[in-house]
């Protein structure tokens, strides 16, 4: 498989007869793959790997068997040079800003603790991303207006026509004694309810606009007003004549125009600049893992505690269980070799674990791979006490920008793969509701990749 002008993987193959224990659906003998251990491998070679619906776990790379495997795991990546976000990922981003800029630390009403991790396996695990929260999600999104929500809304509309009539009405009888309006209840009792009563009564004639003054304007025509004037001396002058002599209505709307073809992007959002009293500061470190750099050995225990206190609080493991070299096997050793072409990243190609940087400790781990067509995303862990900040939406975001910006250098780096999907897991929901449009208009963003025996 490998070119002959690099270095060769070496990997040790298992086949993939025997059934094992699925981490998803607990079936016991149902979990069909192929696997192999990897002692060695070029990025290049798992990145044909990956295209062909592989996926590694450590140094373990595994491939389902699509046709006997009791829960197909589909291959889908993002195309992040087409990426938008929605609603609710500029939620997420906002909601970072302003805990960067006010230390605001709020939930959001209905929130619920998040479940971000995807099942893995007893032998070899095999999770690949992070699972969202569902509440990131505008409820107003995922479900219509329910029938007494709708006729709320209708009835609201016609108390406000009837009430918009009878204002008429009473200036045409203005001559005529007050009158008292009560409503009837819905038995048609004809008692009277005190929440019912409605007294009209004869207004008090005016006195008139004060001439002296300037009339009245709204807010709305003083802006356009003073955006009008912007624009105007802001134009350049022309052979034709000065800027004044430019229609503004024309101005107005080739800018309003402009600006609403020029939604906001991610990088809109990560880079704002933050006030000079803002009461956090954020930074993202990203630090090669295999072979480790300095940066990594030197924040290696900071690192495996935020992994322990959030395998304890988010999947309930023992004290005991998350230790050093279960976290060194699964989220440290890779078999990708580093490589540092002239024509590459500027971080090279292999495996790195990205930092997130909190007033001087770190708050969240993302696990991720950079090979020569994409950026695959392998894990993420955070500290539990800022479960607030979705940080794993938030960190999806990031890894997408992170993959733009690797991309203006390597013009062939343009994939951000999420790892595998399985439709009829309840935990792999996130990736169909998280805003990524799995099945709907944005299916430019995504692909399923359904692998074959043949690969």
């Amino acid at each position: 498989m490998a070119a002959a002008d690099r270095s060769s993987s070496i990997v040790e193959y298992f086949g993939g007869e025997a059934g094992y224990r699925c981490g998803y659906c607990k079936n016991v003998t149902g979990n069909l793959s192929h696997g192999m251990w990897a002692h060695s491998m070029t990025v290049q070679d798992y990145q044909d790997l990956i295209d062909r619906g592989w996926r590694r776990s450590g140094k373990y790379v595994y491939k389902p068997i699509m046709n006997q495997t009791c829960c197909p795991q589909y291959t889908i990546r993002c195309r992040p040079l087409h990426f938008q976000p929605s609603k609710s990922h500029k939620k997420v981003l906002k909601k970072m800003l302003k805990f960067l800029a006010k230390g605001d630390s709020s939930k959001v009403a209905g929130d619920v603790t998040e479940e971000p991790m995807d099942s893995h396996r007893e032998d070899a695990v095999a999770c690949s991303f992070v699972l969202k929260n569902d509440s990131d999600i505008s409820q107003s999104e995922l479900k219509p207006l329910s029938v007494e929500e709708t006729e709320r809304v209708e009835t609201e509309d016609n108390n406000e026509e009837e009430e918009m009539k009878k204002g008429v009405t009473m200036k045409k009888v203005e001559s005529e004694p007050p009158q008292t309006c009560v409503d009837k209840d819905s038995t048609g009792s004809g008692e009277r309810s005190d929440s019912a009563k409605l007294v009209h009564t004869t207004p008090k004639p005016g006195k008139g606009a004060d001439l002296s003054k300037p009339p009245c304007r709204k807010a709305k025509d003083i802006r356009k007003e003073r955006k009008l004037h912007k624009l105007l001396q802001n134009q350049p002058h022309t052979l034709e004549g000065s800027p004044s002599q430019v229609e503004p209505q024309i101005l107005l709307s080739q800018n309003s125009k402009s600006k609403a073809n020029q939604p906001k992007s991610i990088e809109d959002f990560i880079f704002a600049s933050l006030p000079d009293d803002a009461t956090h500061q954020l930074e993202v470190r990203v630090v090669r893992s295999s072979p480790p750099s300095c940066q990594f050995k030197a924040t290696f225990q900071e690192s495996y505690q935020v992994y322990k206190r959030y395998q304890m609080a988010i999947h309930k493991d023992p004290p005991d269980k998350p230790t050093i070299s279960q976290f060194t096997r699964f989220l440290c050793d890779s078999p990708l070799e580093a490589e540092n072409p002239p024509s590459g990243p500027d971080c090279g190609y292999g495996s790195f674990h990205q930092q997130y940087w909190l007033e001087g400790k770190i708050i969240a781990v993302g696990v991720i791979d950079v090979l020569p067509y994409c950026v695959s995303s392998v894990y993420l862990y955070y500290d539990p006490d800022y479960t607030f900040l979705s940080l794993g939406v938030y960190s999806a975001l990031r890894e997408i920008a992170f993959t733009r910006q690797l991309h203006e250098k390597a013009s062939e780096l343009c994939y951000y793969y999420m790892g595998f999907y399985i439709h009829s897991c309840p935990k792999m929901r996130y990736k169909d509701i998280l805003g990524f449009y799995l099945r709907s208009v944005s299916a430019r963003n995504f692909f399923y990749q359904y692998p074959t025996e043949e690969d």
